[in-house]
């Protein structure tokens, strides 16, 4: 490999586990899922590593560390001649560790010359940012199933099945505004609810529509109904996801 004395770096926080995020450098399924489809990787020293872009460019080179769970290095280049890098030409190196609220990836890129590090900062943008998504989507494959519980569970009448729908869908820190509300914790929650359908008479709160996600947020639409003269109400509800898929706030915003 030729000197390499020029470095690109950026750092992404993804809302996912590090051990998701890491099997994406070690499963070529999910490998091309980033990338395209026919890429795929052999995650030991030495082992192939093949991207193939959607526009069908064709880019590889060869693992040369790995480390469970923290670090992976391969090089990189191109197989067209006319692109800036020969296969295995340059390294790149990821690195990853726990930071609250997911997964720190710091990418480095070492190339030849500078015009070509210059050239690689959108490209890698643009790839860790769909990366991020990607890994985000599998971490909360099931979150419309945690947004439907959290409507069941200002539907519930009985406190003790509310607070057990409530601790299936939520971290116990939960926080949740609106402009009703202003609480945090599980148990103030609970209270808060309990209060709702106490203190306005036929009270009902349900979704409208299927939720929708993108890196770790959601966002679903609700209907609120009561014989309060202030409803029916209409809103969407901006929900963050925590780590470990369950909601971590939730904000109403009334339309």
């Amino acid at each position: 490999m030729t000197d390499l004395s020029f470095s690109l770096e950026r750092t992404v926080v993804i809302r996912a586990r590090r051990s998701t995020v890491f099997r994406y450098f070690t499963d070529s399924e999910r490998f091309a899922s980033w990338w395209g489809k026919g890429s795929h990787i052999e995650s030991e020293p030495g082992g192939k590593v093949v991207i193939r872009y959607p526009n069908g460019a064709l880019a590889g080179g060869k693992v040369v560390e790995i480390v469970d769970g923290e670090r992976i290095a391969f090089t990189y280049g191109y197989e067209d001649p006319k692109r800036p890098i020969p296969l295995g030409g340059s390294l790149v190196t990821i690195t990853l560790r726990d930071v609250p609220g997911g997964t720190e990836l710091t990418l480095r890129h070492d190339v030849a010359d500078a015009a070509t590090r210059d050239a690689h900062v959108g490209g890698w943008r643009f790839q860790l940012s769909l990366f991020a998504n990607v890994v985000a989507n599998e971490e909360h494959a099931e979150f419309a199933e945690r947004i439907a519980e959290w409507f069941a569970a200002w539907a519930e009448p009985e406190l003790e099945p509310r607070r057990a729908l409530l601790e299936r869908c939520t971290e116990e820190q939960v926080a949740f505004r609106d402009q009703f509300a202003c609480v945090l914790g599980r148990e103030e929650l609970a209270a808060h609810v309990e209060a709702a359908r106490m203190f306005m008479s036929g009270f009902t709160l349900r979704a409208e529509g299927e939720p929708r996600a993108c890196q770790g947020t959601a966002i679903v639409d609700w209907i609120a109904t009561a014989s309060d003269s202030r409803f029916p109400m209409q809103g969407t509800n901006v929900v963050e996801l925590s780590v470990e898929g369950k909601i971590r706030s939730v904000v109403g915003i009334q339309r």
